[in-house]
């Protein structure tokens, strides 16, 4: 337990009724515009009182354009989770990466039955949960068809996709032990509310959920701690928690990210005020305070910063990859740890193997242009349309191109998943740092690439520059997927990562 050194986000945890659905919106900007970070919506589909959740969440991105959304949480036994995976993962397309996932194993069963769905018993809704999660990520990982035989859900040749443009956290609503244990081993965030959860409880189940990740070889840094809380904003202090003013709220959640490493703060509240005094009191005041105590003292008079050791050569005199540069770490058995696990790690060699089958498609292209019956201008058509071209799952699973054409602020890599691999394990820090570089030097081989075609296009007899460049890119791509399996497939597996 402790501060796990994640970013803090403040966020809106809204009541979705339909007599509301205009304040909701409105609201929805109004926490953008107040420097909010995310807006979760209650999903419970049995009551008909409320919007539908993802109609909701949909509208709210349309009329938003940095703030994240998520649902808080969706209520699984109603969303099957095939679809809820195809219906997250094209919301995070439209939004530009803006969505997270929070899942539910159910409650409320009557209502749940009363609108069809199952009724289950607790051991039944956390298996059932468990297959869930395997399913979405499934579905959001690039290769062949999917088949999975559940108890409770099953894929028989489901083709993967869309792919979200973002790594989306699954953020597990969780109270109970094995709730807390699934969290803490399959779970990219766990979502309690301070009404199930009192603060002073939250210790015993941080502590059941970060042992769980321990014995599954996970760093219990890599689950997110997400809080729904609800308070009173007052100038008289009250005796219990966040009642008060925003000097006692920053105290009071400022401790909690330092002694349980919550990392996001979603308020409860539909009164425009709080939003207000949320955003521009509250969390300014707790983002400094953590930020305080995170900070270690600078050098003395006396002493100077170590000096940062200049970026790792890529390429060789010949315009290949510098491979006797690469860090590289001590391996671990891929074959010690569970099949899930290990299923999970190869994920990253299913979308290496779907770059490598394009690698071949663009050498038979070649062949066609130099035995006539193709032509440059349809290979490089071709290879625009490329999944390695198009950057959404490109160079294995970080993206150097795509990143350089967001228009946010932070870039995928920079916000997901380098700093996720580099906050579960240090000691990958150099690697992941390589492989940012090696992106940068195939795009650039595969503009050479397109340059060449261009060429070749006002010069048929250009053909062997357009060789040339093909083999410079099979000799320099290859190389970097195998490195990269080399290094990832195992600490993937091993710390249970959402690729």
């Amino acid at each position: 337990m402790g501060d796990y050194g994640h970013e803090l986000w403040f966020g809106a945890f809204l009541t979705p009724g339909a007599e509301g659905r205009h304040r909701l919106v409105r609201q929805a900007a109004l926490a953008e515009e107040a420097g909010l970070d995310i807006v979760g919506v209650q999903d419970h589909p049995y009551q008909p009182a409320f919007l539908d959740a993802w109609t909701l969440l949909s509208v709210m991105a349309a009329r938003t354009e940095r703030i994240r959304l998520f649902p808080d949480v969706a209520n699984l036994p109603l969303r099957p989770p095939a679809v809820l995976a195809r219906a997250a993962a094209s919301l995070d397309l439209l939004s530009g990466g803006r969505v997270e996932l929070g899942l539910g194993a159910g409650a409320f069963w009557d209502g749940i039955a009363a609108m069809g769905g199952p009724r289950r018993t607790p051991k039944d809704a956390v298996d059932a949960l468990e297959e869930a999660m395997t399913v979405i990520r499934a579905l959001w990982t690039p290769g062949p068809e999917v088949r999975l035989e559940g108890a409770h859900y099953r894929l028989d040749g489901a083709r993967p996709g869309p792919f979200p443009p973002h790594p989306i956290g699954l953020w597990v609503g969780a109270y109970r032990r094995r709730m807390l244990e699934l969290t803490g081993r399959l779970g990219d965030g766990w979502v309690p509310s301070s009404g199930y959860a009192a603060p002073d409880e939250l210790g015993g189940m941080t502590r059941i959920l970060d042992e769980a990740a321990e014995r599954a070889g996970r760093d219990p840094a890599a689950v997110r701690r997400v809080y729904n809380v609800s308070g009173r904003l007052s100038r008289v202090p009250g005796a219990g928690f966040l009642d008060g003013p925003p000097a006692l709220w920053a105290d009071q959640l400022a401790d909690l990210a330092l002694r349980h490493g919550v990392s996001v703060f979603v308020l409860a509240t539909d009164d425009d005020r709080d939003l207000k005094a949320f955003a521009g009191e509250v969390a300014p005041a707790v983002r400094e305070a953590v930020t305080r105590e995170r900070t270690p003292a600078g050098p003395g008079p006396a002493e100077t910063a170590p000096a940062v050791a200049p970026p790792a050569v890529v390429l060789t005199g010949n315009g290949r990859l510098d491979e006797a540069g690469r860090p590289r770490l001590p391996k671990r058995d891929l074959a010690a740890l569970a099949p899930a696990q290990q299923a999970n790690g190869r994920r990253l060699v299913l979308i290496h193997d779907h770059l490598r089958q394009e690698l071949a498609q663009i050498r038979d292209a070649l062949e066609q242009v130099a035995a006539g019956s193709a032509d440059a201008a349809a290979m490089r058509s071709m290879i625009n349309q490329l999944t390695m071209r198009q950057n959404h799952w490109t160079l294995g699973t970080f993206c150097a191109s795509y990143c350089r054409l967001l228009t946010t602020h932070h870039t995928i890599e920079d916000e997901h998943m380098f700093p996720m691999l580099a906050r579960a394990q240090a000691s990958l820090a150099p690697v992941v740092e390589r492989l940012e570089q090696e992106h940068e030097v195939i795009a650039g081989v595969l503009t050479a690439l397109d340059a060449a075609l261009v060429a070749m296009i006002e010069d048929p007899g250009r053909l062997d520059g357009v060789r040339e460049q093909v083999d410079v890119l099979a000799d320099v791509l290859l190389s970097h997927l195998d490195y990269e399996e080399e290094e990832l497939v195992e600490p993937i597996a091993r710390l249970n990562l959402d690729i």
